[in-house]
């Protein structure tokens, strides 16, 4: 295991979940239900899902794509988002 890539995975992926929809969906869907065993599994299982498929999808795509351009392409689709979104178009 490459404890530093693991440890920056973390990191990152923890602090851009941090407030973001998914984890005020998470909390609102908490408070409704009062079922939290129910929305903590089902949530961390949706996430897990959504973590592997990006995992396999870059493994694959790497392989014909550099990591540059991955990461270029992934900024200008980030950025495009929070434009869209900045302009209420999402």
């Amino acid at each position: 295991m490459e404890w530093k890539i693991f440890w920056t995975a973390f990191a990152t992926l923890f602090l851009a979940e941090l407030g973001d929809k998914t984890q005020l969906a998470v909390f609102a869907m908490t408070a409704k239900t009062k079922a939290i065993a129910s929305v903590f599994l089902g949530a961390s299982l949706a996430l897990v899902i959504v973590t592997l498929i990006g995992v396999l999808a870059g493994g694959l795509i790497s392989q014909y794509v550099p990591a540059e351009w991955l990461q270029r392409v992934a900024a200008v689709i980030f950025i495009s988002v929070g434009v869209l979104m900045l302009f209420g178009k999402i």
